[in-house]
């Protein structure tokens, strides 16, 4: 699977509902094709807590390396990706709830002064939980207990969790208050890093190039590959291309085109180019990939790789 997006990135998969705008999820990174999550936001407030393995996480201009135990806040409408480190899966558990969610009514006491203030910082768009910082290892209790909880729900589950994630937010505003951070080092990276990837995003079907990405946020060609290079740690090109595989998934998993059509519907002019690339990011052949999902279909003889 992989996130699904509209074309400025936002996340499209609902966290809970209006009554209950929580929503608590067991993650494995090799659920997702190629080991990661792209870039993506949403308004809602998202806790990671990391059971097993270790994970790249990044938010906005700030990298992670997360490990079994720790935990991550990701404030409302940071742009936030998630990675594996080594090659080795990752399992973590998520609880993503609507800031609404501590305050209820708008503009009430609770909204300007304790909610607010934090979504509105640029600066903490982001902050580690480490057992051996007290302030996070209380946080990283909490997130425990709604884990046990999510494994097994309670009657009063909803008053519970708005308990647990209110008491979460206590320490984590006065962490907040307490720390002085420091302003991003370029305010506009993250807005200028949001237009190159709505444009590569909206524009893979076609050939697009290197002069069309700088145009489009007025850098220039090696200013630009230089930028995004620092922030993706990979290069425009690469991405473009792994991009355009990732979007050709859904057309092999449906069978709906034949894999020559699969590659020119994603960008591709060649489809032995497209192969080659294909078995570089994930593992396997299209053909290979196909017949995962179409059991009706005989594979090639050659052995498919396992999945986790």
């Amino acid at each position: 699977m992989q996130i699904q997006i509209n074309e400025d990135k936002k996340e499209l998969k609902q966290h809970g509902d209006y009554t209950f705008p929580v929503n608590l999820s067991g993650e494995m990174l090799s659920r997702y094709e190629g080991g990661a999550f792209f870039w993506h936001w949403h308004t809602e407030i998202e806790l990671t807590l990391v059971l097993k393995g270790q994970i790249e996480y990044r938010v906005n201009e700030r990298t992670y390396h997360l490990k079994a135990g720790d935990g991550l806040f990701c404030n409302s409408n940071a742009m936030h990706a998630g990675m594996r480190i080594d090659n080795q899966d990752c399992q973590y558990f998520s609880t993503t709830f609507h800031p609404r969610f501590l305050y209820g009514f708008e503009n009430s006491i609770l909204q300007t002064k304790y909610v607010d203030p934090v979504l509105n910082a640029p600066a903490f768009s982001s902050a580690v939980f480490l057992s051996s910082e007290e302030w996070a290892s209380e946080i990283l209790s909490l997130l425990r207990e709604i884990y046990a909880l999510y494994l097994q729900p309670a009657p009063d589950q909803e008053l519970r969790l708005h308990i647990l994630i209110s008491e979460i937010w206590r320490h984590l505003y006065g962490h907040f208050t307490s720390c002085s951070f420091e302003e991003p080092s370029s305010s506009d990276s993250i807005g200028r890093l949001k237009e190159i990837l709505s444009f590569i995003h909206t524009s893979y079907a076609k050939q697009i190039t290197l002069e069309e990405i700088a145009d489009h946020v007025h850098l220039s060609k090696s200013e630009c590959c230089r930028f995004f290079k620092r922030h993706m740690n990979m290069t425009v090109f690469d991405y473009l291309l792994y991009y355009r595989i990732q979007q050709s998934l859904p057309l092999l998993q449906e069978g709906l085109c034949t894999i020559s059509k699969a590659a020119e519907s994603c960008g591709f002019s060649n489809a032995c180019y497209y192969g080659k690339l294909f078995k570089r990011y994930m593992n396997c052949t299209p053909r290979q990939y196909q017949a995962r999902f179409r059991p009706d279909r005989q594979p090639s003889r050659e052995t498919l790789p396992q999945t986790d």
